[in-house]
């Protein structure tokens, strides 16, 4: 008995310590299931920030804070430190990275130029900072992103006319700017109303690349040169062709966000009152925070974002999608669509959505009506073409991003069962072989019969 107890006894334990290691495993397998069954948030939330020097966290700290609010978090690394990593293990570490290490020479780690453009084209976002020390490593970033800084070493940009009144006399290179871009998914709805102030690289776009905006450009009296030396040619970039912050959206929709200026991210130009020159308005305070805390929320995702699902599409009365169409069926088309507002997704509301009946060319091409809740829809005839078409949608919007769809579908002929025994429009063929008949008819009967 003693024997077969103290068995009993062995197997409760055993049974008790699988139950111990079973619920070790699975608690945190449910745990990533609960995670990755989450409700989809494109705002990016790990971010690495590199810096030249750890006392940008403190004299930047107000642009900082802005993004911890908003539930960023935030890694700051010395930009030549050994150690750092965007990705491990085949996994990126950080949704978006941020550089304010403009006279960086050369990133620690495993970070350059090809890697930080790989983090881009994986669909992450970038903040590029740089300034008159901007070294040719940051160069050669923004130049893959589309954007050149003036090679003209010291060059800064210098305006006489629309320049910021300061204790300094004489400096025109605090430039008063308030050229914004048009466009109020970039900006927000809210107008900035006192000028930014800027100080640092001009830059120059290329008009013919349609990945990148100009959100705040210099005035036509500005140019960009070097102050400390005599200027024995003409500029090489001038006027309103000088952009001073720039953002692109790459054809995966990752954002980019490209400053020639480091100062206008500082707690002291965040703070500063501005009065532009020939103005008797002075202002208490400048528009840097609001215009960079408005732009850090497009670059971040947290505006202009869109999502399309629900694609569905079906014979009129039918409800269910079927497998072909036939030529000439009526068909409905819909999809819903909805805009990101950095707390939750809303029906989003335009009237030039179209969608595509594709094949080699659009046979079909149809703008889409909304119901104001999210859903655009549309019906047509299917052309009198057989072959694999495709509903597409190439959706494109200043300040959004972009929304690709594409789902193939067959279209068959009539199958011969399927024709009607008698086509309106054959009438006279069918009158023209029916006298026919009667003719050789009455010829014969005529033939044999009339001596």
């Amino acid at each position: 008995m003693v024997v077969i107890t103290y068995n009993n006894h062995n197997n409760n334990m055993s049974l008790v310590f699988r139950i111990i290691v079973l619920l070790g495993i699975a608690i945190p397998f449910l745990a990533i299931l609960c995670h990755s069954f989450s409700p989809e948030n494109p705002t990016d939330r790990r971010v690495l920030v590199l810096v030249d020097d750890l006392a940008i966290k403190s004299s930047h700290s107000l642009y900082f804070k802005s993004l911890e609010n908003r539930g960023f978090q935030l890694d700051f690394k010395l930009a030549g430190d050994p150690k750092i990593a965007l990705h491990r293990y085949g996994q990126y570490l950080y949704d978006a990275l941020i550089l304010f290490s403009p006279s960086i020479e050369r990133f620690g780690g495993s970070i350059n130029t090809a890697a930080i453009m790989d983090f881009v084209d994986a669909g992450h976002d970038l903040i590029l900072v740089a300034d008159e020390s901007a070294s040719d490593l940051i160069r050669e970033v923004a130049t893959e992103c589309g954007v050149d800084f003036d090679e003209d070493p010291g060059a800064v940009v210098i305006d006489h006319i629309n320049y910021a009144v300061s204790t300094t006399d004489g400096d025109r290179s605090l430039i008063a700017a308030d050229d914004f871009i048009k466009s109020s998914i970039i900006l927000g709805s809210n107008t900035i109303e006192a000028p930014v102030l800027f100080q640092g690289i001009g830059q120059m776009v290329n008009p013919s690349n349609d990945l990148v905006l100009k959100v705040l450009s210099a005035s036509p009296s500005a140019y960009s040169a070097n102050p400390k030396s005599k200027l024995s040619n003409p500029p090489a970039i001038y006027g309103s062709a000088i952009s001073l912050v720039s953002v692109v959206q790459a054809r995966n929709n990752a954002r980019i966000l490209i400053s020639g200026s480091l100062k206008m991210f500082s707690n002291q130009f965040f703070r500063y009152g501005v009065q532009k020159a020939g103005s008797p308005t002075k202002h208490d305070k400048s528009g840097n925070e609001q215009f960079l805390t408005e732009i850090s929320k497009w670059v971040f995702h947290e505006r202009g974002h869109l999502k399309a699902v629900n694609v569905r599409h079906h014979r009129v009365g039918e409800v269910d999608e079927p497998s072909m169409y036939r030529i000439n069926d009526d068909l409905e088309y819909s999809v819903e669509i909805f805009e990101w507002t950095g707390a939750n997704w809303e029906p989003y509301v335009a009237d030039d959505v179209q969608v595509q009946f594709y094949m080699m060319s659009p046979y079909v091409l149809k703008n889409l009506s909304t119901d104001l809740k999210g859903v655009h829809h549309t019906s047509f005839k299917v052309p009198d073409v057989y072959g694999v078409f495709q509903f597409k949608i190439e959706y494109q919007r200043l300040g959004y991003s972009s929304l690709s769809l594409s789902k193939q579908i067959p279209v068959r002929p009539f199958r011969h069962n399927e024709y009607e025994r008698f086509i309106t429009a054959a009438f006279p063929y069918y009158g023209a072989s029916f006298s026919m008949m009667a003719g050789f008819l009455l010829f014969t009967i005529f033939y044999l019969y009339n001596k």
